[in-house]
């Protein structure tokens, strides 16, 4: 909050209507809507939800709309948001070994069990401009080798059979190898510490602060996450 700027209330509501205008932009333009937002550009939104604690794809897509793209002042505000909400109950713990997994890649395990998954991802692109998305309603590159009808079919019979069918957890393979600790749960139920509720204390390096760990990392910022694991590799 800055409080040396000159103008008082006045200068405060004008710096609004300017953000205002300066969101809008061209009004020769259609606004983009919502939706647009949400279906579109999906990823920014996800990591709205993530990074803001909140699943709403609705609301991650109205801050990041009122933030002009900003995902990290977007972030903040669907965290502020957040705030304001009561408490109904506790989810339970997901069993993740019967998700329905849409991509799955690890880059230390070859052999991962229940296999690798590529699905869609950015990372055979060659980071090249696709100047068809330039154009509204041009149909995607198609950039796959030619195949028969019978080749489709069996990959398709191959990809549906292999996304219904439950992966084995990495976790539980290393464990049975004996790689991985095993840690019981110290915390049940509403006693689970939730680190959007409770100030974070120092150092949280014991077997009992793992949920804590988890929550300050889902909620760390995707870029330095990134760039503190490509340090360590």
């Amino acid at each position: 909050m800055y409080v040396a700027v000159k103008g008082g209330e006045k200068a405060i509501a004008a710096a609004h209507a300017l953000l205002a205008r300066e969101r809008r932009g061209d009004v020769q333009i259609p606004e983009v809507t919502l939706e647009q937002l949400a279906g579109q550009l999906k990823l920014a939104v996800d990591r709205i939800m993530a990074e803001g604690s909140l699943y709403s794809p609705e609301l991650a897509a109205l801050a990041f709309k009122q933030a002009r793209g900003d995902a990290v002042e977007a972030i903040f505000l669907l965290r502020a948001y957040r705030t304001t909400l009561p408490r109904f109950g506790v989810s339970e713990p997901v069993d993740t070994s019967r998700m329905r997994v849409e991509r799955r890649i690890s880059a230390t395990w070859k052999d991962l069990p229940g296999g690798q998954i590529l699905g869609s991802t950015f990372d055979y692109t060659h980071r090249l401009l696709d100047r068809g998305l330039a154009v509204p309603g041009t149909a995607p590159r198609d950039t796959e080798p030619e195949r028969t009808a019978e080749d489709l079919a069996m990959m398709a019979t191959d990809t549906q059979a292999l996304l219904q069918e439950p992966l084995p957890r990495a976790m539980d393979a290393l464990g049975r190898e004996g790689l991985m600790e095993s840690v019981s749960p110290s915390h049940e139920g509403n006693d689970c510490p939730d680190i959007t509720r409770q100030p974070l204390e120092l150092p949280v390096d014991g077997s009992g602060d793992r949920a804590v760990r988890l929550q300050s990392m889902a909620r760390a910022d995707e870029g330095f996450l990134l760039g503190m694991a490509y340090s360590t590799q």
